[in-house]
């Protein structure tokens, strides 16, 4: 097999403020890609440009996910820089696609206070080429979804939805085919978007194994298309159990999870692209592309005649503060901050420490901490503890002056704070769902980490089965008391069954929005300086001794962190579940060859 040239790498630098000396270079690198598509044994090579998980950040960011005010400490991403190197670079490449996959909706005050007008108007400039749906695209309910999709000006693929509202039912198709390339690209959504979001009562999310197939199937059955490829909202885990479960697909372009592939962020989860195989034996390669659009995904695919993977080049292209913006994007983006820039900007506190958000998923965060906390000391003397979703902090607030705009880009969804009476043994199988991410009261898994406060103390090994981890919890101290009743602090979205983690309740009563509480919480309280206390705290139990005598233990490999875990459970409380490796080996094909040392590169 021939080692492909990194043109990719040459398109890179290419992309800068005009410059005499770069003129030349610049016509050389454009030449040399402009020999694309079919080659000397019957190859097809084929572009592909990606983003996902966007959220909202339509402007650059820090590296917190907040406004960017201090450049010298780096911007990232924005609209206006992804379109620069766009359009810089899909010129270079002939036969090229450019792809969403999905979560374009909540993350930042451009969706607070526009919804999805601002994200629809800018996306149609970008030119995607499709696009799937992401689980935060219906947080604002089915109508809000439909008023975005009717403004779009290319297609949305979801294989596995269906819906009565007559919109999403007329717009949203399960796949697209590109005469031109040859080759079809097919949609799909993660089916906990029922859990983790708000879809009206008439959608449906199915099984994305089943339809993906059908879909590949319909394909080859009715084109003479070949070259398939999966654009998912499901997570990079599930990714790679799609393309283990399936024949026919090529490539898999993923979102939903934020998992760092390459050499994206400081703890990349995987090779971009992740190598494994279908049922057939044929080679899957799968991307995705970290999240908030601080990466440009970009690989180039070389496909034999039977539509299989053979090699490939390219790596994730990093968009930071001395990569070009496209001006004139950027200059409506700045106006359509002007209205909520004032409230942003307004200062409500001040934290001597960051309050980190990244690790929230997998064990106790800092922001996780002072949210809970700032729900407690608003419910003082009435709830016992609190205990909120990992899934809905979005963002870090650095230290410094907090702004209200952190506290919004941090806590966006515009949740209820809420209370919720169960007895000392519910709570105890409440918390025993939270560690081992299965409920006790369904069975089913929890789609979302959690945080608590700090009047509450749990202990759990994370080394026995799902089921029976916990190991010790305290409130204020003391035992549960299995036949006492207990008030719990949390939000409307979590109290209605949101992630799965509380049996659903009815006839709770909404209290003030969790983002004011916490704005209160830090005018009243400031200085913040919230520390890691062990309130969740993973730990073995000594050989010969009982459930209240622990030793710490080192943290495992943790579950990227919106991904949601495919295990076995059982609905009894006492029982015992194995939990399989649900994602097999991956092994790193010989046949394919880039230039991977220099696999992420800036794009200027």
């Amino acid at each position: 097999m021939k080692q492909n040239i990194c043109a990719w790498a040459l398109a890179a630098a290419s992309v800068v403020t005009a410059s005499p000396e770069k003129v030349h270079e610049d016509s050389l690198v454009s030449s040399h890609l402009s020999k694309r598509g079919l080659n000397a044994d019957g190859d097809y090579v084929m572009s592909f440009f990606h983003v996902n998980d966007v959220h909202a950040h339509l402007d650059e960011f820090a590296s917190s996910g907040a406004d960017c005010t201090n450049p010298s400490r780096g911007c990232y991403g924005g609209y206006a820089r992804i379109k620069h190197a766009v359009d810089e670079l899909r010129p270079q490449h002939e036969d090229s696609l450019w792809l969403n996959a999905g979560d374009e909706f909540q993350g930042t005050l451009f969706y607070t206070y526009y919804k999805g007008e601002k994200i629809a108007e800018t996306i149609n400039q970008l030119g995607f080429d499709a696009m799937t749906l992401g689980n935060h695209e219906f947080d604002g309910g089915d109508d809000e979804l439909g008023d975005f999709l009717a403004n779009l000006t290319f297609p949305i693929i979801s294989a596995n939805i269906r819906s009565e509202h007559p919109v999403l039912n007329q717009t949203i198709i399960p796949y697209k085919t590109f005469e031109k390339q040859g080759i079809a690209i097919i949609g799909c959504t993660t089916p906990t978007t029922i859990n983790i979001s708000r879809p009206g009562p008439g959608t449906q999310f199915l099984d994305v194994i089943e339809h993906v197939q059908a879909a590949i199937d319909e394909i080859k059955a009715t084109t003479s298309i070949k070259r398939i490829v999966a654009l998912t909202h499901i997570g990079y885990d599930q990714d790679q159990i799609l393309a283990q479960s399936t024949t026919g697909l090529s490539l898999i372009i993923g979102g939903h999870s934020h998992t760092p592939l390459g050499n994206m962020g400081s703890s990349p989860q995987g090779a971009y692209p992740t190598i494994t195989k279908d049922t057939a034996g044929n080679e899957v390669f799968i991307v995705t592309a970290y999240r908030w659009g601080e990466y440009l995904g970009y690989i180039d695919v070389t496909f034999d005649e039977e539509g299989r993977a053979i090699s490939y080049d390219g790596g994730p292209v990093h968009l930071d503060n001395t990569t070009v913006q496209d001006q004139e994007l950027q200059r409506q983006i700045k106006e359509w901050r002007a209205p909520f820039e004032e409230l942003a900007a307004q200062v409500i506190g001040f934290s001597n420490v960051e309050l980190v958000q990244s690790t929230c998923q997998t064990e106790e965060c800092t922001l996780g901490n002072a949210m809970a906390d700032a729900i407690q000391y608003y419910r003082d003397g009435f709830a016992d503890f609190s205990l909120i979703n990992a899934g809905g902090i979005r963002a870090a607030i650095d230290a410094g002056d907090i702004t209200r705009g952190e506290v919004l880009t941090s806590f966006p969804f515009g949740n209820a704070v809420t209370e919720i009476t169960m007895s000392g043994a519910d709570v105890l199988r409440l918390l025993e769902g939270c560690v081992s991410r299965v409920s006790k009261f369904n069975g089913n898994p929890l789609t979302s980490g959690f945080q608590i406060s700090k009047t509450l103390k749990v202990q759990y090994n994370p080394n026995l089965t799902a089921g029976n981890r916990l190991v010790r919890a305290l409130i204020n101290g003391q035992p549960i008391d299995t036949a006492a009743n207990y008030v719990i602090a949390t939000l409307d979205f979590v109290a209605g069954g949101g992630d799965n983690i509380f049996p659903i309740q009815t006839g709770f009563v909404p209290l003030d929005l969790q983002d004011e509480v916490l704005v209160r919480y830090f005018n009243q309280t400031s200085p913040i300086n919230t520390q890691i206390e062990g309130r969740i705290e993973k730990v073995a139990e000594i050989p010969g001794g009982n459930s209240t005598t622990t030793t710490p233990v080192s943290t495992p490999a943790s579950t990227p962190a919106s991904t949601p875990i495919s295990i076995p459970v059982s609905t009894s409380v006492s029982s015992s579940v194995s939990i399989p490796d649900s994602t097999s080996t991956l092994r790193t094909s010989t046949r394919t060859r880039s230039c991977k040392s220099r696999a992420t590169k800036t794009l200027n």
